[in-house]
């Protein structure tokens, strides 16, 4: 039996999150209340993540004006239809609630829809207080799935195994690599590529730091776990876990997840350095960060484009400053008058081509789903991307910690033997900054 026929009114934020979200309704009718064009206009010119988004939805609906009217209904290739509603049901509300909200106007597409019992009607919006709305109206209204992941079910980036001293001895005869078939069928497991292993002993509880290697099914002694990038020596396992990506070339793309405190964008920092300025494998370091105010927008900072900056990128220069002072006679501005350090905001550098660097997108919590597989689809040739962040300090008004992209980006590549990922949780800037991030 075919599937009964929805229609889903999608909210401007579910546009601005993800401008391909239309294309996510096959075989539906997908309706744009009119109000959500005005929205998108208003948002276009802001030099944001969400204007961009705002851009490329208003581009795609003007593409596919070619093909037919919009108000009328436009069939998509995906067996949808997508159609611009100016017609709404009115929505008496209790008289406090009388003004002319443009959620109200949402709302009032969605009911005009939901008259009709034949079909299911269903309002699609990130926005919990027009969810709220919408059920007070009986209306159906569900958040974007599209993109989100289970925050609790996130992917660690590391096991710990209990093995056998047998196990352990045959380990190290071989090398530093052993196959996970050889594994106690107790301890047996799924890996992931670059899946980080600590293999304990049951008995002496002797450890070893391994990873998992996907092409050759096997265990392998961690490469760089000797090494102290820029005088930083690892702290706990995490960390230690960390510079091991951190440092793998064969690895492009790293992601570090954790509260402040844990060392994401130092020791991101430090591997940097050491494998531009040191190893030289790659010909510069590349540091940026979304522009996400949370009071006034760097447009209404005094100075220049970098005077602007100096505020919003002060938490990597001062991490810059701490590593250059213990461990470089020059200053980090040597650097960028060399080429080999630029400091940027994400705003600047996107759509540039940027093979052989060495990329980190540090808050990229902030950032949507879209907006990091814009990121990650540009990188050039020889080019690794470090995204670091925390899911629960989001400062955008569009994402929560399910939805954003770095969440999301961890979630989706942890089967990719191109990509690595940690989640620290072990706060090392000091007692009262671990004590704020877990009771505050």
């Amino acid at each position: 039996m075919a599937n009964k026929k929805k229609v889903f009114i999608l909210d401007t934020n579910v546009l601005v999150h993800d401008p391909n979200a239309y294309l996510k309704f096959k075989n539906h009718l997908v309706v744009l209340p009119i109000i959500v064009i005005e929205e998108l206009d208003n948002l276009k010119n802001r030099p944001s993540g969400a204007g961009l988004n705002a851009r490329i939805t208003l581009r795609n609906l003007d593409a596919l004006m070619e093909h037919g009217s919009l108000f009328e209904g436009v069939k998509l290739k995906n067996g949808a239809t997508l159609k611009i509603e100016v017609e709404y049901e009115s929505i008496n509300f209790l008289s406090e609630m009388f003004e002319r909200k443009n959620d109200n106007f949402i709302l009032g597409v969605a009911k005009k829809y939901a008259k009709d019992k034949k079909i299911s009607t269903i309002l699609v919006s990130k926005d919990i207080n027009v969810r709220i709305k919408a059920d007070a109206l009986n209306i159906v209204a569900q958040d974007y799935e599209a993109s989100k992941v289970d925050i609790d079910e996130l992917f660690k980036g590391y096991k710990i195994i209990y093995v056998t001293k047998k196990f352990i001895e045959k380990f190290l005869d071989n090398g530093g690599r052993e196959s996970v078939k050889a594994l106690p069928k107790k301890s047996a497991a799924h890996f992931f590529p670059n899946e980080m292993i600590l293999l304990k002993e049951e008995s002496t509880r002797k450890s070893i730091l391994t990873k998992y290697s996907s092409d050759e099914k096997e265990l392998v002694a961690l490469f760089h776990q000797n090494i102290t990038p820029w005088g930083i020596t690892a702290r706990n396992l995490e960390q230690k876990f960390a510079i091991e990506l951190l440092l793998s070339e064969d690895i492009k793309l790293v992601t570090l997840v954790g509260k402040a405190g844990t060392g994401k964008t130092l020791l991101a920092l430090a591997t940097g350095l050491l494998k531009v300025v040191d190893e030289k494998k790659y010909e510069r370091l590349l540091v940026a960060r979304p522009i996400v105010p949370m009071g006034k927008d760097i447009g209404y900072l005094p100075g220049s484009k970098e005077d602007k900056l100096q505020n919003w990128m002060q938490p990597v220069t001062d991490n810059l400053e701490f590593l250059f002072s213990n461990y470089s006679q020059h200053s980090y501005q040597y650097l960028m008058d060399q080429k080999l350090l630029e400091i940027e905001a994400l705003t600047y550098i996107r759509g540039r081509s940027l093979p052989r660097a060495y990329i980190i997108i540090d808050e990229a919590q902030n950032l949507s789903p879209h907006e990091v597989k814009t990121i990650v689809t540009r990188a050039g040739k020889d080019t690794k991307i470090v995204l670091t962040g925390d899911p629960h300090q989001i400062d955008s008004q569009y994402l929560d910690e399910s939805s954003n992209g770095l969440s999301y980006i961890a979630e989706k590549m942890k089967s990719s033997p191109l990509s690595g990922h940690i989640y620290l949780q072990k706060g090392e800037r000091s007692e009262l900054a671990t004590l704020a991030a877990e009771l505050l």
